[in-house]
């Protein structure tokens, strides 16, 4: 069906990306240091995962999203409201946000999570969005800090080979511009609930509970399964996306899709129809960063200047559940 292009609509929430922060950790590990770990070669890791090196951080969550948040801020009025969009949480109670804030020096700024894995950016930048075009905040940090490299079972090389530590922030503020959210979706399948867990932590195998194994309290993932289960369903969700907005692939000057693996990546050129280049691909050097992986890739193609005020950025993914989440943005 032939697309008839016509103007970018007003965004369903305004606001202007201000301020990009990240923290890359700088102990890297190789492929050829992890391969002993999880008894697999370098070129085992490099075909499967696609992932050549990954970071190692030393400092924990919060410590590594308020660096993030520094950068993000700079010299700019400190933000109204922080939210935490983070897979992984430093401990169960208190919010990790509220530790952020801590190593911040902030105080009296409300902070909270949004939850959803590795879609959690994505869906924490829509509750932004939708709070600064109501006029309740007017600075929102968004931050997402993620140690997957602290959760890696290395008796499931498949997953273990993926992750990467990371953080990083983006800064939002009102705008008279057209700039913000064109359009957002998610989507919930949970037939995939158990396609990728921790088990442990939580009511269910409790740390307390006998039954509760050291295993359950480690990344496991199903990423073949994964990856077939979802395929289908995240090219429909692109070519709605595309289809709502009167938009070819072409109008799109970067796709930034959650870095899930090296082939995972990939997909999109490969069976998306969108062009290499159009798609930031950074899972060979970072690995996959958890919730991080798409604020991380944000903020890199900012550093990168691969995008320009009026430029459309379509942000795409998956998480555990399964879930699949999309946003349009005009930068």
């Amino acid at each position: 069906m032939e697309i008839i292009k016509s103007s970018i609509s007003i965004p369903i929430s305004q606001f202007k990306i201000t301020g990009f922060g990240m923290y890359l950790p700088p102990t890297i590990e190789t492929a050829e240091e992890l391969a002993p770990k999880i008894n697999k070669t370098p070129q085992w890791i490099i075909s499967r995962a696609g992932v050549k090196e990954r970071r190692v951080s030393q400092i924990d969550v919060d410590e590594m999203g308020a660096l993030a948040i520094k950068e993000a801020v700079g010299n700019k009025q400190i933000p109204d409201l922080i939210i935490n969009a983070s897979g992984v949480p430093k401990q169960v109670i208190p919010d990790t946000s509220v530790f952020m804030q801590l190593q911040l020096g902030y105080s009296g700024i409300p902070s909270f999570s949004v939850h959803a894995t590795c879609l959690s950016f994505i869906i924490a930048l829509n509750i932004a969005g939708n709070f600064i075009s109501s006029g309740q905040y007017k600075r929102i940090v968004i931050v997402s800090s993620d140690r997957g490299t602290r959760g890696r079972n290395f008796n499931e090389p498949e997953s273990a080979a993926l992750l990467g530590d990371a953080a990083a922030a983006i800064y939002i503020e009102p705008t008279n511009s057209n700039s913000g959210l064109l359009d957002y979706s998610m989507e919930t399948y949970p037939e995939g609930a158990t396609l990728t867990e921790v088990r442990g932590g939580g009511t269910h195998l409790h740390p307390q509970d006998p039954k509760t194994k050291e295993s359950d309290n480690l990344f496991s993932m199903n990423g073949p399964l994964i990856f077939k289960m979802a395929l289908d369903k995240v090219y429909i969700r692109i070519n709605k996306d595309l289809e709502a907005n009167n938009l070819l692939q072409s109008d799109i000057k970067l796709l930034i899709p959650h870095q899930a693996s090296g082939k995972g990546v990939r997909a999109y050129s490969r069976f998306g129809g969108f062009k290499k280049e159009q798609v930031m691909d950074i899972v060979e050097t970072t690995g996959n960063c958890v919730a991080a992986s798409v604020p991380l890739a944000l903020v890199m193609a900012q550093k990168q200047k691969l995008f320009k005020e009026g430029d459309l950025i379509y942000l795409v993914g998956t998480g555990a559940g399964l879930s699949i989440a999309s946003a349009l943005i005009k930068v």
